[in-house]
């Protein structure tokens, strides 16, 4: 088995959905929060100034997963950092080492780049939460994250306060 990360390109918009769109069902999302298309992908991740990047992970050239991220900035470090939003592997593929390729070429790029670290979030109920911990990763259980989104965000921006 031949595991090959590459870089997304924009002819692979429609397939970054469809990861997307699966791992939303892995977490048991509802397709309907789903707000991403094929032209917001496009428009964010290789417009003039793309949001974020991505990476394909290729077996025997056929895609199988991606991992999609942005660069965040630590006060603390003094230096930014690497925030995984997405990382995904299709289910038959999993236990191959593709999520590991992936990780490691985004470790690559942080060491490249001077970059202090590499988070992302994880459901509690993940079983990939071992798989993190085996690559090194540590849970940050004193840290809880909040979200401001929709309307509450509307709400905030119109207090006089």
């Amino acid at each position: 088995m031949e595991i090959r990360v590459r870089n997304a390109e924009i002819r692979d918009a429609a397939m970054i959905l469809d990861f997307i769109n699966k791992l939303a069902e892995f977490e048991k999302e509802p397709l309907s929060n789903i707000l991403a298309t094929e032209e917001s992908i496009i428009r964010d991740g290789f417009g003039e100034k793309p949001s974020f990047e991505c990476l394909i992970a290729d077996v025997n050239e056929k895609a199988v997963g991606f991992v999609l991220f942005f660069q965040n900035y630590s006060t603390w470090e003094a230096r930014s950092g690497i925030y995984v939003e997405d990382l995904f592997v299709e289910e038959k593929y999993r236990n191959f080492g593709v999520g590991e390729k992936l990780l490691s070429a985004i470790a690559r790029i942080a060491i490249a780049r001077n970059l202090g670290r590499i988070e992302l979030s994880v459901l509690d109920w993940n079983p990939a939460r071992r798989f993190y911990e085996k690559l090194g990763m540590q849970e940050m259980p004193q840290w809880i994250t909040c979200r401001l989104e929709g309307s509450k965000i509307d709400k905030l921006a119109a207090s006089k306060k």
